[in-house]
């Protein structure tokens, strides 16, 4: 059974910092796509970072020079290092690995 599982996600002031963390079980890493997704209500989800066929990185304009995608091969798993955050990337952030999708984790940047 496949399970993406996220996690990092909380409540941050603007310019604050966070990691979001994506365990991948029942799978490998998709040499496709894996990445970070985000929505807001009302809204479709939104790609923010992705890892495309042979470690391309793609990056949203919004979030160039203030995002890092990353992924350990050992522990399964995928970051998100989000800095310099702003109230407009509040959302709810997803990781895909090629068509899963984990349950999401909520980041609200608030004063």
């Amino acid at each position: 059974q496949v399970q993406l599982v996220e996690s990092g996600g909380g409540l941050v002031q603007p310019g604050e910092s966070l990691r979001l963390s994506c365990v991948i079980s029942g799978t490998s890493f998709s040499y496709y796509e894996m990445g970070w997704y985000r929505s807001t209500a009302g809204e479709p989800r939104e790609m923010v970072a992705i890892f495309t066929v042979n470690d391309k990185i793609t990056y949203a304009d919004s979030v160039k020079g203030r995002f890092t995608i990353s992924r350990d091969n050992d522990k399964n798993t995928m970051y998100l290092q989000m800095n310099s955050l702003k109230p407009e990337d509040t959302a709810v952030y997803y990781c895909k690995n090629a068509i899963h999708w984990g349950q999401g984790t909520q980041v609200t940047v608030s004063p």
